[in-house]
């Protein structure tokens, strides 16, 4: 099987954020704009590809961890272990407490519920766990040993979930249960144990690949559900964080990247770094599910 490759040239930057840690891209198709975080400086920020508006939004506390939508039209937010309804802001409930860990990556099922992980802050300790969280704000501890969570995903006929520890440096799938919200039959997706390379945040597009960004790794990868790789996107930034399909048509994959970590001389040779960037016709995405208010 070739593999498509795609050179950083055809990227482009959509948002000139300078983001320390971007993070976790959405498309929202009622206001049509795309929403990212920077973690780090707590911003919830938005863009508007119509009229060019990039809009910022702070918070209070140490991490601005995940982002998603809700079924009300605002958004739930993340902070630091708690989860917190914007537009009012108001708390929902606390997943995890009096730990050295943040909430991390995060992504809204078919039915309405919150799948989202801990992450230790420390990057080597594995304090973190994936929890299910419903509209009510109940938690449910799912299975515990994580380092980082990230990229999870869920394929299009609602099977299957993606799950990333990126300092683990792997991807495991998991049979999914839609109505029951039940997970089972943990296996090994890809494996980077042996190069040390970091996936990160992923999405899938409607034909099932799961397009992944590396951190530390220069390049987005689109998997076939088999577990090959049959694209590979160079990019012009060292830390890409995260991607997902916006646009009217759902057909332009938005990066988010990071310019932690890299020092004053990358900085320099990247001036893309922080950015949102964007390119244009690859493949076509899945409009986002939004999480189920019930509070």
């Amino acid at each position: 099987m070739s593999i498509a490759t795609i050179p950083a040239d055809k990227v482009e930057t959509a948002v000139a954020a300078k983001d320390a840690l971007g993070e976790t891209p959405l498309w929202c198709d009622r206001s049509r704009k795309l929403w990212w975080i920077d973690v780090d400086r707590r911003l919830h920020q938005s863009f508007d590809p119509a009229t060019g508006a990039h809009r910022t939004y702070s918070h209070e506390g140490q991490f601005l961890g995940s982002q998603a939508l809700t079924s009300a039209g605002s958004h739930l937010l993340a902070l630091d272990l708690g989860l917190h309804h914007q537009d009012p802001v108001r708390h929902i409930c606390d997943v995890e407490r009096e730990i050295d860990n943040r909430l991390n990556d995060g992504r809204i099922d078919a039915r309405g519920r919150l799948w989202i992980g801990t992450m230790d802050n420390q990057l080597h300790r594995p304090n973190g766990a994936l929890y299910r969280v419903t509209g009510d704000g109940e938690v449910t501890r799912l299975f515990s040993d994580v380092i980082v969570t990230n990229g999870i995903a869920f394929a299009p006929d609602n099977r299957t979930l993606y799950f990333t520890d990126t300092r683990r440096y792997c991807t495991w799938q998991f049979d999914f249960d839609l109505d029951d919200g039940a997970i089972s039959n943990r296996r090994l997706f890809a494996d980077y144990r042996a190069t040390g390379e970091r996936p990160d945040g992923a999405c899938v597009d409607v034909d099932g690949g799961i397009w992944q960004a590396f951190f530390s790794g220069r390049r987005v990868v689109r998997y076939r559900p088999d577990g090959r790789i049959d694209t590979v996107i160079h990019l012009p930034v060292t830390n890409p964080t995260c991607v997902c399909f916006g646009g009217r048509d759902l057909t332009t994959l938005f990066i988010t990247s990071a310019r932690k970590f890299l020092s004053d001389e990358q900085l320099r040779s990247e001036p893309q770094a922080g950015h949102v960037l964007a390119i244009h016709g690859l493949a076509q995405g899945l409009p986002e599910h939004r999480f189920a208010m019930s509070l």
